[in-house]
């Protein structure tokens, strides 16, 4: 295991995932449950299950595109869905 990754890996998400609407979703629910056990679970096996689909995607994906493409790609998309965002917002 490469620790070294995994720390960067765990920072990141952690940082990432602060105060998003993923965070605010889950601590509605807790709120309104009185199961806080079922939302853990809930919210800790959604999370778990999107990281091994990015995970998968991004192997199978990093045999065809260069990683520096990846990055780059995924960099203009934050941008572009960050503009969309800001011009048309949600009602």
């Amino acid at each position: 295991m490469d620790f070294k990754v995994f720390f960067a890996t765990f920072g990141m998400i952690f940082l990432a995932e602060l105060g998003d609407k993923t965070q605010l979703a889950t601590l509605t629910f807790a709120a309104e449950s009185k199961s806080r056990l079922s939302v853990f679970l809930g919210s800790a096996g959604a999370l778990a299950l999107t990281s091994l689909l990015a995970v998968a995607l991004g192997s199978f994906i990093n045999r065809f595109i260069p990683p520096n493409y990846i990055r780059v790609g995924a960099g203009v998309l934050f941008i572009v869905l960050g503009g969309w965002m800001l011009l048309f917002p949600g009602k």
